[in-house]
């Protein structure tokens, strides 16, 4: 009788053990991703923003315009010459509410903070959540859906700080 109600337990365990195994290896996977982006912010380099976005990108920018991938590398790509010429910088930081992955497909929603001229008297911050859906493309995550918006300037530090770290699996 004990030997019937441990064996389903046992199995459940397993599975549940592997199950959060392979969401951690694909998280992981996943942070690649976006060490580029915040890379990208960092360094001015429109070139890793191109990497990790699919050529199919459909790109929502605060619920008023959609983008096309080269739309949207352009963007980017005279947006940080500009910062670059007049000495401006930029790091972003992401916090999660969700992470979903399947092995294939992923849905990541939460909070961006990106800092301009950090820890100069021109400091500022901005704040918005994000969703993006990434897809593993040829072996590799590509952002396939970008989509985020200040919700008419609501969100802010508290909403950031109330999200999950990026390298915090456990709450996925």
């Amino acid at each position: 009788m004990l030997r019937k109600i441990w064996v389903p337990i046992l199995l459940v365990v397993l599975c549940y053990s592997q199950a959060k195994a392979q969401n951690t290896d694909h998280l992981t996977a996943i942070n690649s991703v976006w060490a580029k982006f915040y890379n990208a912010f960092e360094t001015l380099d429109y070139t890793l923003m191109a990497e990790i976005h699919s050529k199919d990108l459909v790109r929502v920018s605060g619920g008023n315009r959609i983008l096309d991938y080269d739309t949207y590398i352009n963007n980017y790509k005279a947006g940080f010459e500009r910062d670059k010429k007049a000495g401006q910088t930029s790091n972003i930081s992401l916090r999660f509410f969700e992470r979903l992955c399947d092995g294939n497909t992923s849905s990541e929603r939460g909070i961006y903070r990106l800092v301009r001229n950090k820890d100069t008297d021109n400091e500022q911050s901005y704040y918005g959540q994000f969703h993006v859906i990434m897809k593993k493309i040829d072996g590799e995550w590509k952002i396939t859906m970008d989509y985020d918006s200040s919700e008419s300037d609501t969100i802010g530090e508290d909403d950031y700080n109330k999200a999950f770290a990026i390298d915090d699996f456990d709450k996925f």
